[in-house]
């Protein structure tokens, strides 16, 4: 089995090939998501992750990447500090955000997952 690093690296590997549905299957069935911003994922799944960041996220920025520059691990929780990098959609304006990620992994699944970004760089490029 896997470790909790390689998993959440094995994530953002898959994210970073367009690979969603690889993304997805690293994924508890049950897993809680808590984002900062304007997304939110309603209720626990792979399903509720998709509906509420994944679309939506992907109709926002015509492209984005998340780029984990530094790891932190103690047993099964990860943490991910990087780099947010997206263009908008609407306004064309490109946003450099940094991010921390919190993941928690059981059993070579992530279970749940909590962002803090700079939501300010957010923003900015929205308008």
């Amino acid at each position: 089995m896997i470790g909790a690093r390689d998993t959440v690296r094995d994530f953002y590997d898959k994210l970073s090939k367009g690979d969603a549905p690889g993304a997805l299957g690293l994924m508890a069935p049950d897993i809680e998501w808590t984002t900062m911003w304007h997304y939110k994922v309603d209720g626990r799944g792979p399903e509720k992750v998709a509906e509420g960041l994944f679309k939506p996220l992907m109709a926002e920025w015509s492209s984005f990447s998340l780029v984990p520059t530094e790891f932190i691990t103690e047993n099964e929780t990860v943490v991910s500090l990087g780099d947010f990098t997206g263009v908008h959609r609407s306004t064309g304006k490109t946003s450099n955000a940094r991010y921390a990620h919190v993941w928690t992994v059981r059993d070579g699944k992530i279970t749940s997952f909590r962002q803090y970004i700079d939501t300010l760089a957010i923003a900015e490029a929205r308008v």
